[in-house]
């Protein structure tokens, strides 16, 4: 395994962001299940947040997941599709996403979770916090630190 940032800021991502392949566990789960994991995983770094962590698709149990009507659009990495989550209390709305058709060819198709809208999302065995908001996605560890966008201090941009 390539060894773990010891620490990183935000505010020292890039703008486009830049996208990395990296081979560190990363586990997403709910309801004690695992939804997602892999170790050929992708993580997009951009100025002021939290990075995103992407998935392949054949790594993703989509047997828990139905398709969301919600599209997004991202000036960097173009439209987004999105899941609901099945759970047994209900569906969680939007749970995750993926591109489509990207500006960017290494993140086709591969899934990001909210980590606030499930369980428990991991990098490397650490659990993640969920970056605030309700729209943006990342997952914040203990050595990446903000102030993050969308988060106390940065004025909500």
């Amino acid at each position: 395994m390539t060894p773990l940032p010891t620490a990183e800021s935000v505010w020292d991502y890039p703008r486009p962001p830049r996208i990395e392949r990296i081979d560190w566990p990363l586990k997403v789960e709910d309801t004690g299940m695992v939804i997602a994991a892999t170790t050929n995983g992708i993580r997009v770094l951009e100025t002021s947040h939290p990075p995103c962590f992407y998935f392949p698709p054949g790594d993703v149990d989509f047997s828990r997941l139905e398709p969301s009507p919600t599209r997004t659009f991202c000036e960097w990495k173009g439209q987004a599709r999105y899941w609901h989550l099945r759970t047994e209390s209900g569906l969680v709305r939007d749970a995750c996403w993926a591109y489509p058709d990207p500006v960017d060819e290494r993140i086709r198709d591969h899934v990001s979770f909210y980590a606030g809208r499930v369980e428990a999302c991991y990098v490397a065995g650490e659990r993640v916090q969920p970056q605030e908001g309700d729209f943006y996605g990342g997952w914040i560890t203990s050595w990446v630190k903000g102030p993050f966008k969308g988060g106390p201090g940065t004025r909500g941009w």
